[in-house]
């Protein structure tokens, strides 16, 4: 049986995450709680389990001398050692510092100095490459922990193997006073998280347990609201864990709810992940629904025919049922035949339990979002940041959901729009402030205000509109304000477009550098009698982006169309660091690499 909804509700009452996940475990008991892939087969860890485990390595790392207030770096894939980790530093009164698989060692040591981290926790070999010549020259790091049997050097620190910390009996007594005599108070530090850096170096924002409970209990009123509740929900974990919105809303949220939890094996086998675990609610960014709209429109042009018209039905009926709030008795029929053809194909391909797909991290194209909805699938579009632990708004589905907007804050959260249009949010959830930087603080926490650096509006129906980020807003040379992300997720719509940038701050007009879509530029080069690699020097093809971008031009202002363009030498990636770990572009890096060729065409 689930929980009841009074206990569900009261997370207010909680003094900690982990009093809220102890209290949890206690009452799942032996319910499967984290999943794993292993020999092909889905393997659960119950919540007793769970709480064993965390109760064995917060007893550990206080034997290994760790102090309250100690701070703990973790570096891992998604996996249940992740989760169990990261509580077991809070239960033993340290602070969590997650940092991301993909980092440097120029970015793990930047962490680790800034920190002053004393413990590293970490994963494999692989993340060893990159992690331990930083931990190396740390010379603050005591002790170093790897889930899996690895190889270094000699350091200035002991190391342990996961499994022989985990390998001791815990009694029920430990894990009763864990959870009822917590070493943390709701307005005590539970983590650090490095915000991704998509203008310059990485800032550790504080945030404290109150903060996260605040989001959870939001994010749990909307979901018992909204939707009917199953026993128990089911979350796909496939985001960083390292990322603010997936360590809320994909493990603290699924916590607070009593849920399951599967670890994905990767993006490359996430649509096999999706098929096989079920998940009732999916964590997701913008740039996912992005990719996965181009190869569904790709599949179902190859196909033509039937499917073809369908979709054409089904967005038709999506557009008019957003514009007028609901469909006509005479749209009824062919609804009808969209919902037992396209979307139940979909729907299927998508594990058919899906409730919703929460989309935040970036800002998601009204058009993108009208496209699921037309499909059938409940898209659900939030905003947030890192220093508001993470979530700020999400629609709801129970109301009509608005594409253009982000939603009504969650409850207790105040947001309101200074005379500049910055949005500017208080309460619980705001951070206690940016770790050993006052300066940046002072800026951004002013009057008991979280300053967002996001521009936009409120509706008439209390919803949040985001135009665009302050800092990132063109101005042009005749003082005209242009939202490049909104011009950017017009251009990515195009089949011919992966992923754009525009630029032209104090000039004239706006011309951008283009990333061209994979699929079309190796369909192109096979027609044309031409390597892919050779398309970018080749002028017909060049055109041929050239005319998707015009396609676009004709749908934009005059002030926001994209005159010229290059194309990048490669496309943004993590690995390359041209965009962050949570997909978004670094404005700053692209700059810095193509801002010569790109001043040349104003030339």
């Amino acid at each position: 049986m689930g929980e009841p909804k009074s206990c569900v509700r009261a997370l207010e009452k909680f003094n900690s995450l982990v009093e809220m996940f102890f209290i949890r475990a206690d009452s799942r008991g032996d319910q499967p709680f984290l999943f794993a892939k292993r020999d092909k087969q889905w393997q659960p860890i119950s919540w007793r389990e769970a709480a064993r485990q965390v109760a064995a390595l917060a007893s550990a790392l206080r034997g290994l001398g760790l102090q309250p207030g100690d701070r703990v770096m973790l570096v891992s894939e998604n996996r249940p050692e992740w989760c169990i980790a990261d509580l077991a530093i809070m239960a033993a009164g340290g602070v969590t510092v997650p940092t991301y698989t993909t980092n440097t060692t120029r970015d793990h040591a930047h962490i680790l100095s800034d920190s002053g981290a004393r413990f590293v926790i970490f994963s494999t070999q692989r993340i060893a490459a990159n992690l331990l010549p930083a931990v190396l020259a740390a010379p603050a790091i005591e002790t170093v922990i790897s889930m899996e049997p690895v190889k270094f050097g000699q350091g200035a620190f002991h190391h342990h193997h996961w499994a022989d910390l985990l390998n001791r009996p815990v009694s029920d007594e430990e894990i009763a006073t864990l959870r009822d005599q917590p070493v943390a108070g709701r307005n005590d530090l539970a983590c650090i998280i490095y915000t991704s850096g998509t203008g310059g170096v990485p800032r550790g924002v504080m945030q404290h347990h109150g903060a996260i409970l605040h989001n959870v209990s939001g994010c749990i009123d909307i979901i018992e609201a909204d939707f009917e509740q199953d026993d128990p929900e089911t979350f796909l974990s496939f985001l960083p864990l390292s990322h603010a919105y997936e360590h809320t809303a994909g493990q603290f949220l699924p916590i607070g709810l009593g849920a399951e939890i599967y670890f994905s094996e990767g993006l490359e086998k996430l649509a096999a992940n999706i098929e096989e675990t079920r998940p009732t609610i999916m964590v997701v960014v913008p740039r996912l629904f992005e990719v996965l709209r181009q190869r569904m429109l790709k599949t179902i042009e190859k196909q033509g025919g039937l499917g073809v018209r369908l979709l054409a039905a089904a967005e038709r009926l999506g557009r008019k049922s957003q514009e007028k709030g609901g469909l006509g008795l005479f749209d009824k029929p062919l609804d009808f035949l969209v919902e037992r053809t396209l979307r139940r194909k979909v729907k299927a391909r998508l594990g058919g339990r899906l409730k919703a797909m929460v989309a935040g991290g970036a800002p998601l194209n009204p058009d993108v979002g009208l496209f699921f909805h037309s499909l059938g699938i409940t898209l659900l579009q939030g905003y947030g940041q890192t220093e508001a632990a993470p979530v700020i708004s999400c629609n709801r589905p129970a109301a009509r959901i608005k594409m253009n907007t982000v939603g009504p804050p969650l409850k207790d959260t105040d947001v309101r729009i200074a005379e500049d249009g910055e949005i500017l949010v208080a309460g619980e959830l705001v951070m206690a402030g940016y770790w050993r930087n006052p300066e940046e603080t002072a800026k951004a926490l002013q009057g008991g205000w979280l300053h967002t650096g996001d521009i936009g509006m409120i509706d008439e129906d209390g919803h949040i509109v985001i135009t665009d980020r302050k800092k990132d807003i063109i101005v042009n040379d005749k003082g005209d304000n242009i939202a490049p992300q909104r011009v950017e997720g017009i251009l990515t719509l195009q089949p011919e477009i992966g992923q754009a940038m525009v630029y032209g701050d104090r000039r004239p007009h706006l011309v951008g550098v283009v990333v061209p879509d994979t699929e079309f530029m190796m369909e192109w080069a096979a027609e044309h009698g031409i390597e892919p690699a050779a398309c970018k020097d080749n002028s017909e093809f060049v055109r041929a982006i050239q005319a998707a971008v015009d396609r676009v031009n004709s749908e934009l202002q005059t002030v926001e169309k994209v005159r010229r363009i290059i194309l990048a030498d490669e496309p943004f990636t993590v690995e390359n660091e041209q965009m962050t770990p949570s997909l978004k572009i670094r404005r700053h890096v692209l700059k810095k690499l193509y801002g010569q060729r790109l001043d040349a065409l104003f030339r």
